[in-house]
């Protein structure tokens, strides 16, 4: 009788763990595959950035300036102490977070924010080592070289190159013409060393007038990049002005046009913004998007559990409150599939899990985690 009870115990306990996320929708239509849509933990307020820690939980962002962390069980965001204060305030605040690729023997965490100088505010990077749910020995390696006033376009999305070397997307301020002075941080793509030192091959080593740091410039306010799997390429989602949002394939040491080169349009005049055509020296985007989308993170799917999704490039939606699904056929997109619009508001990142699930954050004042599971 002892035994019979305690399995049964231990049975509800288990059906309790499954069920503790809440399923919204049992069954979403796809051209490829039918899914589930599942909201893992709400309680969260304007997420930002995720990564996913060695025993599957998660790592969140609030952009207020706090972090979390979620069991993909379901359950409560369990607050991390020890974050650094961050100058929150319009599109700034704490922003997206990495793990350092030796993590599981430093346990260091890298995220972005906009910090506070005496001329205004700018994009940072700061790197700390989490202990259970703390942060200690936190440090900023990286601060732009020109704060100015504004609430607007800090960026700022993270990605780990296999070299080890870090790129960090930095918005243009809201002031576009920053964005074709290389002497700027501003409008551009970073790379740096793993402690925010300048790596020695970077394209504008050297250069007079140049900042070192600079990997790509003649970018308006990219929020999402990711490796692709088996090329190394790197995209870059990013938010053009009243339409003209982009997709690019970044290059070292690449021009991408802004402003003079532009697929959207003024927002109070409605006039064209330079050319909508391909300039000399200028990358033009892979794809771009009028209306505007207004794209978030990007994330290529790597699991096992929706096969024709694999190596598919998924971008989250903020105005437009919607998951894209791109099918790339090498460096062009040839078709888009749109997933779960107004379903469950503005989308502002999408992941890999290491579970096999697709992972979504919702940038609002009442977000969540959420996820795509096989129906």
């Amino acid at each position: 009788m002892k035994r019979s009870i305690a399995f049964s115990l231990m049975m509800l306990a288990l059906v309790a763990t499954a069920w503790s996320v809440e399923v919204l929708e049992q069954r979403v239509a796809s051209e490829r595959h039918p899914f589930r849509l599942v909201r893992v933990t709400g309680g969260l307020t304007n997420p930002w950035g995720m990564a996913f820690l060695p025993d599957g939980k998660i790592l969140v962002t609030e952009r207020p300036g706090r972090m979390a962390i979620v069991d993909p069980a379901g359950g409560d965001p369990v607050p991390v102490s020890g974050v650094p204060a961050v100058a929150a305030g319009g599109q700034g605040g704490l922003l997206d977070v990495v793990l350092h690729p030796d993590f599981a023997r430093n346990n260091l965490v890298y995220f972005s924010h906009s910090a506070s100088g005496s001329s205004g505010t700018g994009t940072a990077v700061t790197r700390a080592r989490l202990d259970g749910s703390r942060l200690d020995d936190a440090e900023t390696i990286f601060t732009m070289n020109q704060m100015s006033r504004g609430p607007v376009h800090f960026g700022s999305r993270l990605l780990f190159l296999p070299d080890g070397t870090l790129l960090v997307t930095i918005g243009d301020r809201g002031q576009m013409q920053r964005s074709q002075d290389q002497s700027d941080h501003a409008g551009s793509t970073i790379r740096i060393n793993d402690d925010g030192s300048v790596p020695a091959d970077n394209p504008f080593v050297d250069r007079s007038g140049i900042a070192p740091e600079i990997f790509t410039w003649g970018n308006r306010n990219a929020q999402g990049m990711a490796l692709q799997p088996g090329t190394n390429r790197v995209w870059q989602s990013e938010h053009g002005p009243r339409g003209g949002d982009e997709l690019n394939l970044i290059e070292a040491g690449a021009n991408y046009g802004w402003p003079v080169v532009s697929y959207g349009r003024d927002y109070r005049t409605g006039a064209q913004i330079g050319q909508a055509a391909p300039h000399p020296g200028m990358v033009d985007p892979v794809e771009t998007w009028s209306p505007a989308v207004a794209p978030g993170g990007i994330a290529f799917y790597t699991g096992d559990r929706f096969p024709e999704w694999h190596e598919n490039l998924f971008m989250a939606s903020l105005v437009q409150r919607k998951l894209i699904r791109l099918e790339l056929d090498g460096t062009r997109v040839r078709h888009q599939e749109v997933l779960l619009a107004n379903r469950i508001g503005r989308i502002r990142d999408v992941a890999s899990g290491p579970d096999g699930y697709l992972y979504l954050l919702t940038d609002e004042s009442r977000g969540g985690v959420y996820r795509l599971e096989p129906n």
